[in-house]
């Protein structure tokens, strides 16, 4: 049983980091996109920033979503603290007092 739970582990992992690889192959380049267009465009930005943050778990992915929040912040201050809160409900550790500023 315990190999079994083990395998079952390495396996979400392995899950874990290809979908956190995909989302840079293909999310990365459209938030830079984003950013260095100067990009207006509230759903694109949005909508960037919902898929960034479905693998924000991951170090990588966590870094451009937290650029992109950056520029979204002085197009919408209030949209912006709503990304950040989704995240801090998704991926903070309860029992880590750090934030995402810090990270």
């Amino acid at each position: 049983m315990d190999n079994e739970l083990h395998e079952l582990a390495k396996s979400i992992v392995a899950i874990q980091k290809q979908a956190a690889l995909q989302t840079l192959n293909y999310w990365k380049p459209e938030a830079e996109n984003i950013i260095v267009s100067q990009s207006k465009d509230i759903e694109r930005i949005e909508y960037t920033l919902d898929m960034l943050c479905e693998v924000a778990y991951d170090d990588e992915v966590l870094r451009i979503f937290k650029r992109l929040c950056r520029y979204y912040y002085d197009i919408d201050p209030l949209a912006t603290a709503q990304h950040v809160n989704t995240y801090r409900e998704m991926w903070d550790n309860k029992e880590d007092n750090s934030d995402i500023s810090s990270k």
